[in-house]
């Protein structure tokens, strides 16, 4: 029997912690306006339309993430999560600024900021929760789309590259597909061609993880509309590369495969066969989810053979796309609260030094310490990191943009 998988989920329960089984089984709240942002023009967040696009573009070569010069990069970054919970801003800044954030995020060695959102964030006049506006004087009076804008600039001026995370629909909960009745695939699309086109500018944004965590009934390449992600992922990432040729589009796994089931958005296995078909060479990422025992334990875990047997598990299921030179692969996802010789601190260890030999980009969840049952690369003052996670990804981190 397929196992019952429960992957990381951003969900604030009644301590104020975020855990993912907190709302397992709590369905969307009611609808909310569907508006599209297609009255953002460029705002400060985004270069002027006009000034042109310059700095370190990527794209995909075979298995590569190359630079405009065909230099190998690999992105080795964190998830700073907030902007798509019921606070619409990153979390922390009640504690302390988004400058020192983004200050302590380059000094601990990242490249890369993964940046969660939600739909309902995008909405004029959606204002930010949560915000000690005595460190944030300068987001003061701004809604979530400029504080987002804040952040992004901020993290060009630092040599950090940002990757949009379509993380939920709204705040409420993740869903299963990339659409609900509260946000259609019309809405769904529409934003996101917004956002390529409010920071196509904007150097320092490289693409479009379309939406965390397919899983449920979403299906890979059986050409059904209404569940194939496959298909789904075509759709969006061709109108984004109408209007932004020059982003990156990352295409999540899904949970099941025909009878193999995996975490939520990590199950790639049918990407082989029936790869993501794009407008443009170049421009496809694929992009897994994977966590430890800690999260829950999965067959693998117990297996006589554990450890070992964790190269030819990622491997099957998303690292064989890199390897085999069909597309580049981000681990959007993987993080744990221990990294000692317990089950889930040996699966860690054991991820980073396959990531670093395969040289494949990772965005660690996460950079804050809410979430409930991963922890983060802070502690719960905000301030103080986790040396020991720190020092595990520090084995392999790559450089900030040139």
């Amino acid at each position: 029997m397929a196992p019952v998988n429960l992957p990381r989920q951003a969900s604030v329960s009644s301590t104020g912690v975020l855990t993912r089984r907190t709302f397992l089984r709590s369905a969307l709240a009611a609808a909310i306006t569907p508006t599209v942002l297609q009255a953002c023009a460029a705002s400060p967040g985004s270069k002027q339309a006009g000034q042109g696009r310059s700095g370190p573009g990527l794209r995909a070569s075979g298995g590569m993430l190359v630079d405009k010069a065909g230099r190998e990069v690999c992105l080795t970054g964190v998830n700073w999560f907030g902007l798509e919970t019921s606070v619409f801003a990153p979390h922390g800044l009640w504690s302390r600024s988004w400058h020192d954030m983004l200050d302590q995020i380059v000094e601990t060695g990242f490249n890369l900021l993964r940046l969660p959102f939600c739909n309902e964030a995008l909405e004029p006049g959606r204002q930010p929760t949560s915000i000690d506006f005595g460190k944030n004087s300068d987001l003061r009076g701004l809604g979530s789309l400029e504080v987002m804008d804040r952040v992004i600039e901020g993290a060009a001026a630092r040599g950090l590259r940002v990757l949009l995370d379509r993380h939920r629909p709204t705040a409420d909960a993740q869903s299963e597909l990339w659409y609900t009745d509260a946000v259609p695939e019309s809405r769904w699309i529409g934003d996101w061609v917004t956002l390529a086109n409010r920071y196509r500018n904007q150097p320092a944004v490289i693409g479009a993880d379309l939406h965390n965590e397919p899983h449920g009934p979403a299906t890979w390449g059986d050409g059904n509309a209404a569940t194939d992600w496959r298909l789904a992922a075509e759709r969006a990432g061709n109108a984004i590369l109408k209007v932004n040729p020059d982003w990156l589009i990352v295409v999540e796994g899904i949970e099941k495969y025909g009878s193999d089931a995996y975490w939520w958005g990590g199950n790639l296995s049918g990407a082989q066969a029936r790869p993501v078909r794009l407008s443009r060479p170049g421009r496809l990422v694929y992009s897994a989810h994977d966590y430890g025992p800690g999260v829950y334990p999965q067959p693998w875990f117990q297996a006589p053979d554990f450890p070992e047997n964790l190269p030819t598990v990622w491997t099957e299921h998303w690292a064989g796309l890199k390897s085999q030179g069909v597309a580049p692969v981000l681990v959007g996802e993987f993080g744990g609260r221990s990294v000692g010789e317990d089950r889930e601190g040996v699966w860690q260890r054991h991820l980073v030094a396959f990531l670093k030999q395969h040289r494949i980009s990772y965005a660690y969840w996460s950079w804050n310490p809410d979430s409930g049952d991963t922890g983060g690369i802070l502690k719960d003052d905000w301030r103080t990191v986790d040396r020991a996670k720190l020092d595990l990804l520090a084995t392999y981190q790559w450089p900030r943009a040139r």
